[in-house]
């Protein structure tokens, strides 16, 4: 049985004072979104992967350009020199796929080479957000897609972590980028994720210009508990925010070898000026 929207959100902001919102399916199944890092050993149904596909094609693009790519990974043994290079993460190996979002400008490279065209915008920092933000947007519709069907999903970061193994895992050409990764598969009823509380709305939301909030450090540090409650209830380590947010922060080391990610890009020839 589905969980009422009113629930949803009392789990999503770790209280009771949660917003009024407006209920449709769409907006409770986006309310009960977690990552889940167990699943059952059952393949997908087929049509999955293509299905997913065309919900992150559906997404919006900028210009049109459709600076992106999706390479889906299901072969264990790849999965698992992956999920070596992602910091050994289980959920990776468990999961049936794994999609790997690209930026890609490849795709355009060859078109213009066919015309006898250069691409000089594509040297440009702001043409290498517009494909990774494409990207984000396409594996968001993706990942809602997955959830309707009844699977769960985790993101990848740390695929980035050891960016030149994992170009020369997937066989990468220049211009192309991974993003990050995706897990798709059967959530194990037995490791059931739970929905991880947010920050309040008005620590997030400004309205017409940006204004730092007056009771801001009263909120942070109510938020701070609630996520502390939240980690002990998970039998997880007892954290906050604020406190993991800045040693996420604080040193180059936290990175675990994504400070290098721009050096390794240009080798990819996106130059970022």
């Amino acid at each position: 049985m589905s969980e009422a929207p009113t629930d949803l959100l009392q789990q999503r902001y770790g209280s009771e004072a949660s917003p009024a919102v407006i209920d449709n399916p769409i907006i409770t199944a986006l309310l009960a979104h977690r990552s889940v890092r167990a699943y059952l050993d059952r393949p997908l149904p087929a049509g999955t992967l293509e299905t997913l596909l065309a919900a992150a094609q559906s997404a919006a693009t900028s210009s049109n350009l459709q600076a992106w790519s999706l390479l889906a990974v299901a072969d264990p043994e790849r999965k698992a020199r992956l999920a070596a290079l992602a910091g050994n993460q289980a959920h990776i190996l468990q999961a049936p796929l794994l999609l790997v979002w690209l930026a890609d400008f490849s795709r355009i490279r060859r078109q213009a080479d066919l015309q006898g065209a250069e691409l000089e915008a594509v040297d440009y920092l702001d043409s290498f957000l517009v494909a990774s933000l494409d990207a984000a947007l396409a594996a968001q519709n993706a990942a809602v897609a997955a959830e309707s069907l009844g699977l769960g999903t985790v993101y990848i970061g740390a695929l980035r972590n050891r960016l030149s193994e994992v170009i020369e895992e997937l066989r990468l050409p220049p211009l192309v980028y991974p993003v990050f990764g995706l897990c798709v598969g059967y959530p194990d009823p037995v490791h059931p994720a739970a929905i991880k509380p947010r920050l309040p709305q008005e620590l997030v939301l400004h309205r017409e210009t940006y204004r730092v909030s007056p009771t801001e450090a009263g909120s942070v540090e109510g938020y701070d508990r609630i996520l502390a409650d939240f980690y002990k209830q998970q039998g997880l380590p007892s954290a906050n925010w604020s406190s993991q947010a800045i040693e996420r922060l604080k040193k180059v080391e936290t990175l675990n070898g994504r400070e290098q990610i721009g050096q390794r890009l240009r080798k990819q020839q996106f130059e970022l000026l």
